[in-house]
């Protein structure tokens, strides 16, 4: 499990503070106010099939969570409406 937080000044709690944490079975997003966003792995088919060093090695952006190794992009607001990844 990897941990890392950012901050965007964009006056919405959805992206003032993103953390995410990335464990065996699931994705976790923290945001700004105490939210979190708990997402099955088996959503996201290329972070699942990833090694523990590909999922550890990501950055925070202003919308969400990329993983540079597999090149992944995950929004938060496509967790916050439950969207798999296609």
């Amino acid at each position: 499990m990897c941990l890392r937080e950012s901050n965007h000044g964009y006056g919405s709690d959805l992206s003032l503070r993103i953390r995410g944490a990335v464990y065996p079975s699931e994705l976790i997003v923290g945001l700004a106010g105490g939210r979190r966003i708990a997402t099955p792995l088996e959503w996201y088919p290329r972070l699942a099939k990833a090694s523990g060093a590909q999922r550890e090695n990501y950055e925070i952006s202003p919308l969400g969570i990329h993983w540079p190794d597999i090149d992944e992009d995950l929004s938060v607001a496509g967790m916050l409406k439950a969207q798999r990844a296609k």
